[in-house]
């Protein structure tokens, strides 16, 4: 895809284009120069359909109590920027077309302090007008110092360790979120997932993958060290994706589990331990202690590795969310006319208006 270069005034885009969505992309080079020529690439998306609830959806809408706080309604947290904008707006996309209550859905957006949220805002209400969302800044300033170099620089977008921030971002009065990545879409009713029990106090649902082989997500010095590989000691520790969680904010609180992932962040700062971002704290703090959840709600890879982003299949069994983690996304392999053909499963949820639609 090309972008185009225009310069249209506010009051013009307004009228002639309603979900002409701008995004500021200024190169380094010229931000350092100066701040009066800046490079300005206009993204298209077209509006989605209206999705309505079903006659038997209960109602939301409670007297004297927030509506983004209801416990009726389905909480869904997600990370937005502007170069994952348009794999947002397809989970958005796919989210809605497949709930049978999707005006009982909530949004909650994580967003870096620095982003330009009124615009992210405009993006997201232009085109689902009717949507229930709310955007909080995320400074990541505490977390940026915490970050070690992976195998792919796209891991180590202090975005990726909002997650970790989600029960101090979302509002206290909510409860339980499903976290989704970007790069994924559903083809099942969320509420589905929302309904996952969380039982024997577990502060999060995934689904695991016992038979990956779980030793290679850290490295020869953690596993050397009696007290490090004591970690994994008394539970049966088993690698999940964290692109797909089902998370209790209320006993993540009272667990006060953020320190806790931190605090191995800061080992990992003098003792290298892992290699892979932000996947390798969770899975020390979590792994062995989560409720299970079907595989079929997290069908990933197929994104292939994080070196070349090979083309895969799918896993064996029924399938309720694809997810192209890994380094090959579809939107940039489609636009390359380079697509797996798995890609053409996310296709129909791309809302991107290109400049000759």
């Amino acid at each position: 895809m090309s972008n185009l270069a225009l310069v249209f005034s506010p009051k013009h885009l307004h009228r002639h284009h309603p979900c002409i969505l701008l995004f500021l992309l200024i190169s380094a080079g010229i931000a350092a120069a100066s701040s009066a020529s800046t490079t300005v690439n206009y993204q298209r998306f077209k509006e989605a359909p209206q999705f309505y609830n079903a006659p038997t959806c209960p109602s939301i809408d409670i007297n004297d109590t927030n509506e983004m706080c209801s416990p009726q309604a389905v909480h869904v947290a997600m990370t937005l920027d502007a170069a994952y904008l348009r794999g947002s707006m397809a989970a958005i996309f796919s989210i809605l077309q497949h709930s049978s209550c999707p005006q009982n859905i909530i949004f909650h957006f994580a967003a870096s302090a620095t982003a330009d949220r009124h615009h992210l805002r405009y993006t997201i209400s232009r085109c689902f007008p009717a949507l229930k969302f709310q955007i909080y800044p995320y400074d990541s300033s505490a977390v940026s110092g915490l970050i070690s170099t992976s195998i792919r620089s796209a891991l180590d977008c202090p975005l990726n360790y909002a997650r970790n921030y989600l029960p101090n971002l979302i509002p206290q009065c909510v409860r339980r979120v499903v976290y989704l990545d970007s790069d994924l879409v559903l083809v099942d009713n969320i509420a589905k997932l929302a309904e996952t029990p969380l039982e024997d106090d577990s502060v999060l649902a995934a689904p695991e993958y016992c038979n990956a082989n779980f030793t290679s997500y850290f490295t020869p010095t953690f596993w050397s060290n009696p007290t490090l590989s004591s970690t994994f000691a008394d539970r049966k520790a088993c690698y999940f994706n964290t692109g797909v969680m089902v998370i209790d904010l209320q006993r993540w609180r009272e667990g006060d589990y953020t320190k806790k992932i931190v605090e191995w962040m800061e080992l990992q700062k003098r003792i290298r331990i892992y290699e892979l971002g932000s996947l390798p704290p969770f899975l020390l703090v979590f792994a062995g202690k989560i409720a299970p959840v079907d595989h079929r709600w997290n069908q990933h890879g197929l994104g292939g590795d994080n070196y070349r982003g090979l083309c895969r299949d799918l896993h064996p069994g029924p399938v309720s969310l694809l997810h192209w983690s890994g380094k090959g996304k579809p939107w940039v392999r489609l636009d390359a006319n380079s697509p797996c053909p798995l890609d053409a499963l996310w296709a129909p949820y791309d809302l991107l208006q290109t400049p000759f639609a």
